[in-house]
């Protein structure tokens, strides 16, 4: 991270739709997919300029990551939490790092369990 920034803004439980899954039932039938954003930035400038344009909109990362989610069937959610963090990486400059958690709850298991997750970090280059 640059100049080691703590600042941040987290997105928790984000519920979105998806057809992930390396079975073509999961593929088909879909299932309920949760995404964890922890995006790093400055955020001293908005803080003190009450000004949108000097932090990430995270109205517009939301709809970013539905629309990854329920755009195409992936046998991975690794590869889901990629696309999601390569997005907003390219897409939103202030932003200089992320954690991207992507849980699937109700994956077709053998046994029971409480989540199935994914967790990745990413820096800008």
């Amino acid at each position: 991270m640059k100049n080691q920034i703590s600042d941040k803004i987290v997105l928790t439980g984000i519920e979105v739709y998806g057809h992930h899954g390396c079975t073509e039932e999961e593929q088909r039938r879909g299932q309920i997919i949760k995404v964890d954003l922890e995006m790093f930035l400055d955020l001293s400038k908005a803080g003190k300029t009450d000004d949108l344009d000097e932090t990430a909109d995270y109205s517009k990362i939301l709809l970013d990551v539905e629309k990854i989610v329920c755009d195409k069937s992936r046998k991975l959610i690794e590869t889901v939490a990629e696309e999601i963090a390569e997005k907003i990486l390219s897409d939103y400059e202030k932003i200089d790092s992320l954690k991207v958690v992507l849980h699937k709850p109700f994956a077709n298991l053998p046994i029971n369990y409480d989540d199935v997750a994914v967790e990745i970090f990413r820096e800008r280059k």
